[in-house]
């Protein structure tokens, strides 16, 4: 037995020991079969690997990656001593010890990396880089991984270090069309390598780690600044440089030269789209993967915003010394970006053309109201809740009757410093009044404005109210006009929010799809919320106080919402506005932030305008659904009763308290007069909840009370005084149920009509008072109305456009004092 397992035991090593001589074998001839790239090849390599970006029709090419490629090759002894050891430093620090790879990096970069989740970066050495960078495929696996190792210890074989190094910067990407320090450096800094200082070789070393993330002439500046300071730290570590250059390098202060001309169309857009490709499918990808790329761009749509940015922009700095603008079009009903520009002209030098204020943080103003308004609505304030409009404290504890230099008071003014005392929320909204909006912020809480904003689509602001506190509802946080006119576009689409997307599709060198538009939506806001806050911005009426009627922001012959935004000092203007189709947004100002003459409608307004139209050119004319009725039954202080929260409703023509029977149209609510703060009467942790006493204990109950109280002695004189005595004793007598008049309907005679032949029919009635109307209506369908005795109406069923072959006439009455009856009846017609 023994003997048994012994002899097999011994066939199992040598199986083992025969598969691992076959698979030893097989490895080595593949590896044997593994050839260098040809380094040689590199602008022939980069176009047959070309990412190529286009308009939404894939026809247009908006950007190849490689078109026109910079590149010149110089030797190693041409480079500089300062761009090799920074490069070295902050790529490879062990370049000069290993032998193509580090096994320390693998294992981090790969296994521990797989057990943790967690990208590790550091992983490839120079020399693994350099190949990467010349294989033409940029699929991630770990068959390419093994041959990335196997070539680059080859190549470390056949090559001494200078030579690698000489060809890893002689093909290094520093972004656009740039290839190799010998372009880099010239094209930055208008200097060969040799020349560099240790600084400016220290931000060309920081570059291809990501080209467009890392661009001096993008919005993430102060990233590139960081990553340099870490290559100078870095040097300083492996003691390539001392204390003495390191500090002298790091305050040096290192300018860009201006961005040279592409070949490029939308280029704002066009970079926008690539630095979301290289975050996503990774740098190697997009430089060498042959993406070809549909994005969501209108390219008509974008030349005329382009124009009218760049024209009206010239003539704001003339005028009001605001010298750029930046322009977003979003489709609501897909969140697809239709247009993007970021300046007045990408190319122009003296504005800062090659930034993109589109996707820049800046304080929007006034334009953020809406989200907070909308929060308001969504708790069951309504659109006719009145606050006032008085010079207010929100510190409570600051005095309210002095004015205080303190930084810790708080107490804005508006915009003409005027204040206007009761208004409500549509009037307040409308005209953009900065007291109502800051008071609403507190009522609905800066905690939930933050995390409202955060669903509508606004990624900038972070999660900490202190950090803002009142000063978030007027512009005190910083936002992008791309997510600004995305949260818009939820107003225009009943409430639903779709995620904002550039990309229509995305495929490999092969043809594969790897990403392809999906309409994601997401139910943010009730829909009859977003249908307010679109009846309040598209009132022409409701804003005229403050902008004039037929101002810039009417469209004439469309119903458009549009709100505008101005910041301390008119640093930044905005309008941002929207139909049920297209949500447009402008910004207006000066890239170093200083002042201009005017804000909002007279700067960004009239470029909102033009663009607007242009986009509404194309668009079938859409109008916002109405929002619905005020529900009578929440505390009568939200509906707008701000003279008092208890009121008493009487009958208009009987003077008594109205009933059930009391017609809705006669009713009349009328308050108490008992004026107070809006905390008076609520809860504003739950405005909703009813009350049976004051409610005294809000921190900001006696701020607000000593505004409302210095409004309300120097103007009780224009309003009645309403007391409990004015309750009328008696109860509207007039309409009653047995006042109710009572219809018939004769002359049907349980026949079926041709659809040709005339119906009928006779109106009798039982009333104690006269008839004064009867509306006849058959499937709905108004028919006539009848004013005077007989009552008789005819009709074809021909003539009834939903007429089918059982139909239903429904005869509505009403009397001189306001009493109505109904009576509904059925009739037949031929099979149609």
């Amino acid at each position: 037995m023994k003997h048994v397992k012994k002899t097999a035991l011994k066939n199992i090593v040598l199986v083992v020991i025969g598969l691992g001589l076959l698979f030893t074998g097989i490895l080595m001839v593949w590896v044997s079969t593994l050839q260098l790239p040809d380094f040689k090849s590199f602008t022939d390599r980069k176009m047959k690997s070309s990412t190529k970006i286009y308009d939404k029709t894939g026809t247009i090419l908006l950007y190849d990656v490689h078109q026109n490629i910079k590149r010149t090759i110089i030797p190693y002894e041409e480079m500089g001593v300062n761009i090799l050891n920074s490069t070295v430093a902050i790529e490879d620090s062990e370049f000069y010890k290993h032998k193509g790879i580090r096994i320390s990096s693998i294992i981090r970069a790969t296994f521990w990396a797989k057990l943790t989740g967690k990208k590790v970066q550091g992983g490839s050495t120079i020399t693994q880089q350099l190949i990467k960078n010349t294989l033409l495929t940029p699929e991630v696996s770990i068959t390419r991984k093994i041959k990335e190792w196997i070539l680059a210890i080859k190549l470390e074989k056949i090559m001494n270090k200078e030579e690698i190094l000489t060809l890893y910067l002689n093909e290094a990407p520093y972004g656009g069309n740039l290839y190799g320090i010998e372009e880099a450096a010239k094209a930055f800094f208008g200097k060969r390598p040799t020349d560099l200082t240790l600084a400016e070789a220290s931000y060309l070393a920081a570059i291809p780690n990501g080209p467009t993330y890392y661009s001096p002439y993008r919005k993430n500046k102060d990233k590139l600044d960081e990553r340099k300071n870490l290559v100078l730290r870095r040097m300083l570590e492996i003691n390539f440089i001392n204390e003495e250059e390191y500090n002298k390098a790091k305050e040096e202060i290192v300018v860009f030269l201006p961005e040279q001309p592409m070949h490029i169309a939308a280029p704002h857009f066009v970079f926008f789209i690539k630095e979301y490709l290289e975050n996503k499918y990774g740098l190697d990808a997009v430089e060498g993967g042959g993406l070809k790329v549909i994005t969501t761009l209108d390219y008509e749509l974008q030349k005329k915003a382009e124009k009218i940015a760049e024209a009206k922009a010239k003539e704001n700095e003339v005028n009001w010394l605001g010298s750029n603008a930046a322009v977003v079009v979003v489709d609501p009903k897909t969140g697809q970006i239709l247009s993007m520009v970021g300046s007045r002209d990408y190319f122009d030098l003296t504005v800062d053309g090659n930034f993109n204020v589109a996707t820049a943080a800046r304080q929007p103003g006034s334009s953020f109201k809406p989200i907070i308004y909308s929060l308001a609505f969504e708790k069951g304030y309504t659109e006719k809740t009145t606050l006032f409009d008085v010079k207010t404290e929100f510190n409570s504890s600051c005095n309210p009757s002095a004015s205080s230099t303190s930084q810790t008071c708080y107490s804005p003014d508006n915009y003409d410093n005027a204040f206007r005392g009761p208004l409500t929320l549509r009037e307040g909204l409308a005209q953009s009044i900065n007291i109502l909006a800051v008071k609403l912020l507190y009522l609905v809480g800066i905690s939930d404005s933050i995390k409202l904003a955060h669903d509508l689509g606004v990624t900038t602001l972070k999660n900490d109210p202190n950090l803002y506190g009142l000063t978030l509802v007027i512009g005190g946080g910083e936002t992008t006009l791309l997510d600004m006119t995305s949260v818009y576009g939820v107003f225009a689409n009943d409430g639903v929010k779709n995620n904002t997307q550039g990309i229509l599709s995305v495929e490999d060198g092969e043809g594969n799809i790897l990403e392809k538009y999906e309409n994601k939506t997401q139910q943010i806001i009730k829909p009859n919320t977003s249908r307010l806050i679109s009846s309040i911005l598209s009132d022409d009426v409701s804003r005229i106080p403050t902008f004039g009627k037929n101002s810039i922001l009417n469209i004439p012959g469309r119903e458009v919402a549009v709100k505008t935004g101005t910041t301390n000092n008119n640093k930044d203007a905005w309008t941002i506005g929207y139909t049920p189709s297209v949500s447009v947004g402008v910004w207006v100002g000066n890239n170093d932030n200083k002042p201009m003459k005017k804000g909002g409608a007279a700067l960004a307004g009239p470029i909102w305008n033009a663009v607007m139209v242009e986009a509404l050119s194309s668009l079938p004319n859409e109008s916002f659904i109405k929002p619905d009725p005020i529900d009578n039954s929440i505390p009568p202080i939200l509906r707008g009763f701000w003279q008092g929260g208890e009121t008493f409703t009487i009958d208009t023509l009987s003077k008594g308290l109205a009933t059930e029977y009391t017609p809705e149209e006669l009713k009349k609510e009328i308050s108490i007069t008992n004026v107070h703060t809006i905390l008076h009467w609520i809860n504003k942790n739950n405005p909703l909840e009813k009350f049976s006493s004051p409610q005294t204990n809000d921190s900001q109950y006696d701020n607000w009370e000593y505004g409302i109280r210095n409004w309300w002695n120097a103007n009780s004189y224009k309003y009645n005084n309403v007391t409990e005595l004015d309750i009328p004793k008696n109860i509207d007598n007039i309409h009653t149920s047995e006042s109710k008049p009572v219809f018939e309907i004769q002359g049907l005679e349980n026949k079926t009509y041709r659809e040709d032949e005339s119906v009928n029919i006779s109106i009798l009635y039982k009333s104690i008072n006269p008839i004064i109307k009867i509306d006849v209506f058959v499937n709905n369908t108004y028919v006539s109305s009848l004013k005077s005795y007989p009552f008789n109406v005819s009709f074809l069923p021909k003539d009834i456009n939903d007429i089918s072959k059982t139909n239903t006439i429904r005869i509505m009455g009403v009397d001189n004092l306001g009493n109505k009856g109904e009576q509904i009846t059925t009739f037949k017609v031929f099979s149609l």
